[in-house]
């Protein structure tokens, strides 16, 4: 089963893919934040044939949601809405450890997707 690992951001968001088997997790693409989003994923989602999306959570350390929840939350909704099963993940230092491995660029948001899909994958798959 093929799953998308989304890393949401207020500008840019990361995608990334996991094999047919749901085993790997690989950074894929990096994606505006603007009102073709959903849309742009769910062709993504309907082009390799996703069938679970997993969605980064921001949480503050102390366990609270971060200001962009809700609009995350907005975002998952509207994937539901469109048949897709969503799971939320945290994302706690995603983009930072992205960043350690190669260096900040136009490609890290979509590193940071594959540590959260990577996550998700780990736990339910070990």
């Amino acid at each position: 089963m093929r799953l998308l690992g989304i890393d949401y951001g207020a500008r840019r968001v990361g995608l990334a893919l996991s094999d047919p088997a749901g085993i790997i997790a690989v950074p894929h693409s990096v994606l505006d934040n603007d009102r073709y989003l959903l849309t742009k994923v769910l062709k993504l989602c309907d082009a390799e044939e996703v069938e679970q999306v997993v969605l980064g959570e921001s949480l503050s350390f102390a366990g609270r949601p971060n200001p962009i929840m809700a609009k995350i939350t907005k975002f998952k909704e509207g994937l539901e809405g469109r048949g897709l099963k969503v799971w939320l993940e945290p994302e706690y230092l995603t983009t930072s450890e992205a960043n350690r491995e190669t260096g900040e660029d136009n490609f890290s948001d979509a590193r940071s997707a594959a540590l959260i899909l990577r996550s998700y994958l780990e736990k339910h798959h070990a």
